[in-house]
């Protein structure tokens, strides 16, 4: 599998990612002989980022991830980044105080069984927090060897571009942020407002959750089907599915399956090589619930869209970007 920089840093990553999210859920995830499948055909296949969180299945997936590092995959074949700064609490759902990011990853470290993540993320913007004490954090984790690089996931283009900024404005004390992972799909193309164009003018590596539309993307759902098994079909995961259910994203679904069949290959993987080979994007992350769907998912590595599909996807999914997006005299 080929690899990236990973922003402008010299960190290198396989240009997909695997993702842990529904890693320890007993009913919507894989179990361990499962996972342990997963990551060894991620790695067979070349794949190095491995994406996680502390959040993830309480805690359980990290662990899990942990359980597999070294007897299954060497610890230093693989890229490991995780998040902290998401709580479960009645009052509040972010915490990005230096205290709680700091204990949270040393946390993280128990679970996964290692000295260091190569990756540390602050899973979301926190507005009760001052933004240089979250950033501090970030600071010390790497300054004391906890974590070799960090990024940012959920920021808005300002919230990017101050983050950013401020790390650049003291190079060689603070550690510039190496990347910003959100959600970016041909059904959610929202990061292109602000969010993208922040991260290529500061040199930030874009890493896309849901590349595929959560799912919606494979074409599994076309014309009302809900299959078993499918997160559309789970009752804790329904909801997150059916946002991209809708006409407009219908439309974008029957284009892609269309551009498939012609190029005799699948949805996804036409979905999959179209954000992978976007600007910007460094990796995206791929979550599947069984190894034969990471197979899928892996084998788009030799696919290149031809230009004119990459047009005419563009083009049916494109988002409405009015003023102040575009010059106003155009308006």
């Amino acid at each position: 599998m080929e690899h990236r920089h990973l922003g402008r840093t010299g960190l290198r990553v396989s240009r997909i990612g695997l993702g842990t999210l529904t890693w320890g859920r007993s009913a919507e995830g894989p179990d361990e002989s499962e996972a342990a499948e997963q990551l060894k055909t991620f790695w067979e296949a070349g794949g190095t980022l491995v994406d996680t969180a502390d959040v993830y299945g309480g805690g359980e997936a990290e662990y899990l991830l942990g359980q597999l590092i070294g007897g299954l995959v060497p610890r230093r074949d693989l890229v490991i980044a995780t998040k902290s700064g998401s709580v479960r609490a009645a009052d509040r759902r972010v915490d990005g105080s230096r205290g709680h990011l700091l204990a949270a990853l040393d946390d993280s470290l128990a679970r996964l069984g290692t000295d260091h993540v190569d990756l540390w993320q602050v899973h979301a913007f926190d507005p009760a927090t001052p933004l240089e004490e979250t950033l501090q954090a970030l600071d010390l984790a790497v300054s004391s060897g906890r974590a070799r690089y960090a990024g940012v996931v959920g920021f808005s283009g300002w919230q990017l571009a101050k983050s950013a900024t401020w790390q650049l404005a003291a190079p060689g004390v603070r550690t510039r942020l190496a990347s910003a992972q959100m959600e970016y799909s041909l059904l959610q193309r929202g990061v292109e407002r602000e969010v993208l164009p922040a991260a290529l003018d500061l040199g930030v590596g874009l890493l896309p959750s849901s590349p595929l539309g959560r799912g919606v993307l494979t074409g599994k759902y076309r014309d009302g089907a809900t299959p078993a098994g499918s997160r559309g079909a789970s009752p804790t995961m329904a909801g997150f599915v059916e946002p991209y259910l809708e006409e407009t994203a219908s439309g974008i679904v029957d284009a892609v399956a269309t551009a498939a069949q012609g190029l005799a290959v699948t949805p996804l993987q036409v979905a999959l090589a179209w954000i992978r080979d976007r600007p910007g994007v460094v990796a995206p992350i791929v979550g599947a619930r069984t190894s034969a769907q990471l197979s899928e998912a892996l084998s788009v590595e030799p696919l290149t869209l031809p230009e004119e599909i990459c047009r005419a996807l563009d083009d049916v999914s494109a988002p409405v970007h009015r003023y102040p997006d575009h010059d106003w005299s155009t308006l």
